[in-house]
């Protein structure tokens, strides 16, 4: 171990580099609910020129290695499940350009969600991009690495699909530029008209390179953004509420969502949609395009839109919503997880049904959320679970739902969204034969050593 040490302060400096017991405590886990499994050594460089140096020493030493951001995931997926470097981005953390004509941003691997929205907020007040509901100190990187979801998604898809550009150092070391970036000084494309390469990394859940750089795109921030939340008894009408709301293409945002407590919500399913404009007169044009499209149901008395306190406003305003990580601190002892597919917005009834029979079954307080991806395509399905981390019965009892609620998922023709290593080999038992075979083949020629996230999406 002090060899290896040793290469490592070199690349780095002593400061950054440890294997001591108290800080590999910290880098064995992750908020969620996966036993702990400690990592042989952490480093954190601070240049791409480091990361490749440490990837090489990986490669020469056949150590396995797990890139990480803010650690926030809740599934395990950078927990060293066999050992080996923790790489902590946090000191790669500088945004390195913003085009504001071409609304781009290249930030690099360790830039957190909260730094660029501030450093966007001081220097180019009429830019924006989609902020995850988590917290600021998440990482842009490790966001889209496990295709995720913010407050854009509606109209544009996966923040993953938000990326215009990717500087990845690969498990061999070799660093590789993906998208326009690779012939142009320009981050505007990810891929076309070039081949999209960038489908090697996003997903792959730092399994096949360590993103260094990220180009991001960026979307005009209005001057006026309000809140509108329509409610309804009947989570059978959820899928066509969504699709006319979708429709009308004046909404930014939506989520639909439930749970059963405080009693001001138990029984009911909301449905949480955001409007901007530059105007009063835009914002009023698209509230009316908004309220006719919904028109029926409140005719006939099957829902109808709430009115929403001027003291609540900024609990529903925010970005990133707070209230979704206070989810966390509803039972004592502080935790909670969730899991869930992404699926076809029909399935929304089902899929909330299932939700309360596990609440009830299993003893353990639930909250349900969908956020509608791209134009009502597909949804993101949340299955959430609060739990007492000094309660080991109770953590078993969510561990135990969850994994039914994921099943059936699977069963109603969802896929994962950043899945436990256990879900990804459910996803893998029922993913074409063939799909496997080209993930292996990907995989092995990518890394040959095996070194990168082991543990993850390991094809047998």
């Amino acid at each position: 171990m002090r060899d290896v040490y040793n290469a490592l302060v070199e690349i780095v400096g002593e400061e950054y580099v440890s294997f001591r017991k108290e800080e590999l405590y910290f880098y064995a886990r992750d908020p969620g609910l996966m036993p702990a499994h400690e990592p042989d050594y952490v480093v954190a460089p601070e240049t791409t020129e480091e990361v490749q140096k440490i990837v090489k020493l990986a490669n020469r030493e056949k150590i396995p290695i797990v890139p990480m951001g803010a650690g926030m995931a809740l599934t395990g997926l950078i927990i060293p499940l066999k050992g080996g470097i923790v790489i902590d981005m946090k000191r790669m953390r500088r945004i390195l350009e913003v085009n504001e004509k071409a609304r781009y941003a290249i930030v690099e691997g360790g830039t957190s969600q909260g730094a660029l929205k501030s450093y966007l907020d001081r220097n180019y007040p009429n830019l924006r991009h989609s902020i995850p509901d988590a917290p600021p100190t998440v990482t842009i990187a490790a966001n889209v690495v496990i295709h995720g979801q913010g407050r854009l998604t509606q109209q544009y898809g996966f923040n993953s699909d938000m990326v215009s550009g990717l500087e990845v150092v690969l498990p061999t070391g070799e660093i590789c530029k993906i998208g326009s970036c690779s012939m142009s000084p320009s981050w505007f494309s990810k891929g076309p008209t070039l081949p999209d390469l960038s489908g090697l990394f996003l997903g792959w859940l730092g399994t096949t390179g360590i993103m260094t750089k990220v180009g991001l795109k960026l979307y005009p921030k209005k001057k006026m953004r309000d809140v509108e939340l329509f409610v309804t008894d009947r989570e059978d009408l959820i899928p066509e509420i969504l699709f006319r709301l979708t429709h009308t293409e004046m909404v930014e945002d939506i989520t639909a969502w439930f749970q059963p407590k405080p009693i001001i919500f138990q029984g009911n399913h909301h449905v949480t949609l955001y409007i901007t404009g530059d105007t009063d007169e835009e914002l009023e044009f698209k509230r009316k395009m908004v309220w006719d499209s919904v028109k029926e149901f409140r005719d006939n008395k099957d829902g109808g839109f709430m009115w929403i306190l001027p003291a609540m406003k900024p609990t529903f305003l925010d970005m990133p919503q707070r209230s979704v990580t206070t989810f966390a601190d509803v039972k004592k002892g502080g935790g909670f997880e969730y899991s869930g597919p992404i699926a076809l917005i029909e399935k929304y009834p089902v899929l909330a049904r299932k939700l309360v029979e596990l609440g009830t079954k299993f003893k353990v307080a639930y909250s349900g959320m969908a956020r509608v991806i791209g134009r009502s395509h597909a949804m993101m399905f949340g299955i959430a679970f609060t739990f007492n981390r000094a309660d080991p019965d109770m953590m078993e009892r969510v561990r135990k739902a969850l994994h039914e609620g994921i099943t059936f998922a699977f069963d109603q023709g969802g896929i994962p969204w950043k899945p436990t290593a256990e879900e990804q080999k459910m996803a893998m038992e029922r993913m074409d034969p063939n799909t496997l075979k080209l993930m292996k083949m990907i995989k092995e020629n990518l890394d040959p050593n095996g070194i990168m996230n082991p543990g993850n999406w390991e094809v047998n």
